[in-house]
This record gives C-alpha cells, structure tokens and sequence, in this order.
C-alpha cells in the first residue's frame, strides 16, 4: 500500500511538470499566422460622396461587387444614426441577408481624445460613448479612434493616456475594443503611439496599423516629414488589433507602389498576426472598384507567398 501511494504521488508530480512545462512547447503546434479580408468602406468614400451608394447597401456591395464578408463602417456615412433602432435593425437584415460579418466602425468628427484641455478631452470621450453602443448593436469589436491633441510631444501623449484610458473602461463593460490608427501627426510616430499603448495598459485598447499612412508634417505640398513605415508597424505590431491595408497605386506586376508589401508582411507575420486585414483603397489613378480588386488580388498574392493561411471570404 505505501509502495503504490508513492508510486501515485510520483505520478502526479511527473504531470505536473509535464503541464508547467507545456506553454513553452505549445507554440510548435500552433496554426501559422493567418489574416480574413475585410473592406473598409472608406475605399469607397468617393462613391459615398456623390450619393451613388449609401451606407445601407455597403453590405451587399461588399459581398456581390467584391466576393467580401466582413466590413469596416465609417461613421461619416451615417453619422446621425448611432442611436437609431430602426435604421441599425435595416443594417443589419442586410448584413444577414448577405452573409455579412461587422467587424469595427471608424470614428471621425468626435473631437480629440489626446486634446490638452481636460473639458475639450472628456466631451470627446463622452461623444464615442454612442458609437461604442452602436458597435455593440451592431456585433462589432472595434471602434477606431483618433488620438490628435495640439501641444507637445509629452503633453498630447499623457493626455491621450487619459482619454483612451476613460474610452477603454467603458468599452469594456461592452467587451469592444478601442483603436488609434496612425493617423497623422504624433500617432503616425511609432514610437509615441506605441508609448501611450503601453502606458495605457487596457487590454481593449489597441493600434489599428495603417500601412501607408506616416506622414508626420504636411504643408501645402504635401507630406514634409515621414516616419519609416515599417520601423513603425514593426512598433505597433504588439498593439494590433487588425490591419489597414492602405493602397494608392500599383505597377505593372500588381505591387503596391509606395508601400512593400514583401517586405512589410514579414513584420506581420514574425508578430504571429491573426485577425483582420481591411482594404482601404484611396488612389486616383484607377477607379475604387479597380483599386479594391487590385489590393484584394495583392493581400491574396501576399497570404501565399509569405505563408498565412487565408481564412473566410478571402480565401482562394
């Protein structure tokens, strides 16, 4: 009897270390990166615009036009209807009736999250409330917010400290996800934004990457200072919650022109990214239909040649 209580004890103790020390082999059997293609429905703003398309028949445009299933809304395109019942149940028998999944809304005209002024900085936080609500209605994850504020270096980023952080708590009594695009200025520096992340510490609070967008000055000619893009995604990797695959033109091979994506996939891909990856087209040399079928043919073409496995409505 006291030979086989021992032998049980050892045995307990032989698989207790065996699952202490399981994590750390448990990485060789994961599934490989992997990314589903969602589309930004900023790619079609010009469309948007000219009132030739509505925010309402986004989801099926995005199923029958382009083969897509997941969506990223653009609150400018139905700015007055976060709290609209009836309007948000239309949007939604249309992304039922075509198989589609919502994944975030991009805020914009909300006010700074990073402003200096304590008052200008909560009004701000307080008018996300709704989208954050109506990305909930919807059965998004994310909203995307801006970070912009007008002082210094330090000051915008403590003060987005701030904002973000009072934006996550009440994201995360929803369960959604708060995101700062790089979007020009201090955010499209790697290092600041990816500071704030870390010094934030939500875990609903994230970095959506864009991939073209590190203009850190403009003036009238165009961008005058620009941050390494691929120092910066490579910066802001650990803080992603999706991707913006941002396109302006393409070469005669299908290749993004200003942006590599052979060289910035491997970044994506070391980071074992798994989750969305949005088309944002917003050139002008080929019309928003082309664009989007280029940059959908190149994330394809990606996805193969660096390994991801492609998943949902992407797939080929």
């Amino acid at each position: 009897m006291l030979h086989s209580r021992r032998r049980f004890v050892q045995n307990l103790a032989t698989l207790a270390a065996g699952a202490a020390i399981a994590p750390k082999f448990s990485h060789a059997f994961d599934a490989k990166p992997s990314f589903e293609i969602s589309l930004a429905e900023w790619s079609l703003h010009k469309t948007l615009f000219a009132k030739k398309m509505t925010n309402l028949e986004f989801p099926e445009v995005a199923r029958k036009q382009y083969g897509i299933g997941v969506v990223e809304y653009v609150n400018q395109f139905f700015k007055d209807k976060a709290q609209d019942t009836a309007y948000l149940n239309d949007l939604l028998q249309r992304c039922k009736d075509n198989g589609i999944k919502n994944h975030l809304i991009m805020i914009d005209g909300e006010g700074g999250l990073g402003e200096l002024d304590a008052d200008k900085r909560n009004k701000a936080v307080e008018a996300h409330y709704k989208w954050v609500d109506a990305a909930k209605y919807l059965g998004c994850a994310t909203i995307r917010v801006n970070a912009y504020g007008q002082g210094t270096r330090e000051e915008v980023a403590k003060a987005a400290v701030e904002g973000l952080g009072k934006l996550g708590e009440y994201g995360a009594k929803t369960g959604i996800n708060i995101i700062v695009e790089n979007h020009g200025g201090w955010s499209s520096d790697g290092q600041w934004l990816s500071g704030v992340m870390k010094q934030v510490g939500k875990k609903n609070v994230g970095i959506l990457p864009d991939l073209g967008n590190f203009c850190l000055r403009r003036t009238a000619n165009g961008c005058a200072e620009e941050y390494d893009r691929y120092k910066g995604v490579q910066e802001f990797m650990p803080y992603a919650k999706g991707i913006s695959a941002k396109t302006y033109d393409f070469d005669e091979q299908g290749n993004c022109v200003e942006t590599d994506y052979n060289k910035m996939m491997p970044i994506i891909k070391k980071a074992n990214f798994n989750g969305i990856i949005g088309i944002e087209y917003e050139g002008s040399k080929l019309s928003e239909e082309e664009g989007i079928k280029k940059t959908k043919q190149l994330l394809e073409r990606m996805a193969s040649a660096h390994g991801f496995e492609l998943r949902g409505s992407g797939k080929v």
